[in-house]
């Protein structure tokens, strides 16, 4: 396996334009990662087009050494106008075309769209929006792009719905991106949650939370609820209560030879964070590569 750094990591120091996503490429390099993983929508920092931007980026990267995996961007299909969607996600996998990216990663749905009058199942929401997922998912194969989603989003995070959407997607261009953290957000083990769907795995990204029973008091600021009203707070990779390592045994045994992102959202200062986290995530490949 291969150590990456999402742009979204450094998420916090965008603000103020004085650190950019051409820095955050840089610091990934410095860190020793092999690769970084672009994180991009429908805007830009600096007033060019997303082609633009993302070909600025793509020839930044491979200019420090870096391989670019994966493009990922947001989408909802569970909308009432599905086939626009689909146009628009379907630009962004023309840029990842062109930049030679070829993973793409795009959001299924995060909850029932305004104006929905169906009953309120998952079941309902599969059905409607797996046909514009593969629909996505042979286009990007005609652009020599492979797509994917993430567990991600409170309505699309368990790993038994995954399951579900997977099947009813039916597309071997479609694949599962697994965010390690991201299933106790539903309050799942995240361990055996993970080994649900390991054979669909074609990303990883590594994420760490500290996690407090819903039945003490709030932690206060920095935490969030689970669905099930548990305390989560993100963290530095490898000091949570995430069991990281066991996660990422798991998955290389599953025979996953892939890259493993670090995507970190926690309070923490951002660089000395992505720094610790990083190398947790190097340490635990090396250490798996020697068993």
């Amino acid at each position: 396996m291969k150590s990456c750094v999402s742009t979204y990591s450094y998420q916090r120091l965008y603000g103020d334009g004085k650190f950019t996503r051409f820095d955050a490429i840089d610091k990934t390099k410095e860190l020793g990662c092999e690769g970084v993983e672009f994180v991009l929508d429908d805007t830009t920092p600096d007033g060019s087009t997303p082609r633009e931007h993302a070909l600025a980026l793509t020839q930044h990267a491979r200019e420090a050494g870096l391989e670019v995996p994966i493009y990922t961007t947001g989408a909802n299909f569970f909308v009432a106008d599905p086939e626009r969607e689909v146009e628009r996600v379907c630009r962004h996998i023309d840029i990842a075309s062109e930049c030679g990216i070829p993973l793409l990663r795009h959001d299924v749905t995060w909850t029932y769209h305004e104006g929905y009058e169906g009953v309120k199942t998952f079941k309902n929401v599969v059905e409607k929006v797996a046909p514009w997922i593969s629909k996505t998912a042979d286009y990007a194969k005609s652009k020599g792009v492979k797509t994917c989603s993430e567990n991600h989003g409170l309505l699309m995070q368990d790993s038994e719905r995954m399951v579900e959407l997977y099947t009813a997607v039916d597309n071997t261009n479609y694949g599962f991106l697994c965010d390690i953290g991201n299933f106790g957000g539903v309050d799942e083990d995240c361990s055996i949650a993970v080994s649900r769907l390991l054979e669909l795995i074609v990303h990883v990204h590594a994420k760490d939370v500290f996690v407090r029973p819903g039945m003490y008091y709030d932690p206060g600021r920095g935490f969030g609820r689970s669905r099930g009203g548990n305390y989560r707070r993100p963290t530095i990779f490898g000091h949570g209560d995430v069991p990281t390592f066991q996660i990422l045994s798991a998955i290389r045994n599953s025979g996953y030879d892939g890259y493993v992102s670090l995507e970190f959202e926690g309070m923490e200062p951002v660089l000395e964070a992505v720094s610790i986290g990083t190398e947790n995530i190097q340490r635990m490949i090396r250490d798996l590569a020697g068993r």
